[in-house]
């Protein structure tokens, strides 16, 4: 998967590249896909919701340039996939899933896996987590038709936040960074992810 699907498609924050290699895919997708976990595709996990193609996760994780100092809110957990990556390149990271399903499954499979850094809560990830003060980064691994302010307020001075926005089917990687009262917006490739769905993005 790193050779091919990362490094061959021009990935080349080696940190991303080794928390790629040592996070057990498999251990994220349903059992009957395990055996298919590291082909360069999204993975349906229940819940309506996928895990993403191994080179989007790798583009986003390395566009956002994570620091080992930095805090990290991911906002759709799924089963802990992203999450378990952040942890491996941050010192802490919150995540928030609105299925609680998935916010227990990833509860129990980053505890498993010794994620200790990594705190996972069910909730409206439109919304964030304000009550955990800023974060230095922002990653939303779900669509929305435009950068929620909520999200926007919680990223701190010189922080990033990545986000797909566009309509429910396609969308553009969009890298935001904020420096004082100025955000400075860069497009990426694009994407397909299910809709971030909340009070700052699609209603059900």
């Amino acid at each position: 998967m790193v050779e091919e699907h990362l490094r061959g498609r021009g990935i080349c924050d080696e940190r991303v590249m080794a928390a790629m290699a040592k996070v057990p895919r498999e251990e994220f997708v349903p059992t009957e896909h395990a055996a298919a976990a590291y082909g360069d595709f999204p993975i349906a996990i229940g819940a309506g919701q996928t895990i993403s193609q191994p080179y989007i996760v790798a583009s986003m994780l390395e566009k956002l340039d994570i620091r080992p100092e930095h805090r990290v809110l991911e906002v759709g957990t799924g089963t802990g996939y992203e999450a378990a990556l952040l942890g491996e390149l941050a010192v802490e990271v919150w995540t928030i899933e609105r299925h609680a399903e998935l916010a227990e499954k990833a509860q129990v499979i980053l505890a498993r896996l010794g994620y200790a850094n990594v705190h996972v809560v069910h909730g409206d990830g439109s919304s964030g987590l304000p009550e955990q003060g800023l974060f230095d980064r922002i990653l939303v691994a779900a669509a929305a038709p435009s950068v929620p302010k909520a999200l926007l307020d919680q990223l701190a001075d010189g922080g990033k936040l990545i986000i797909p926005v566009g309509n429910r089917y396609e969308q553009v990687l969009q890298l935001v960074r904020k420096i004082g009262d100025e955000v400075a917006v860069v497009e990426a490739e694009a994407c397909r992810f299910v809709p971030l769905v909340g009070e700052h993005g699609w209603r059900e």
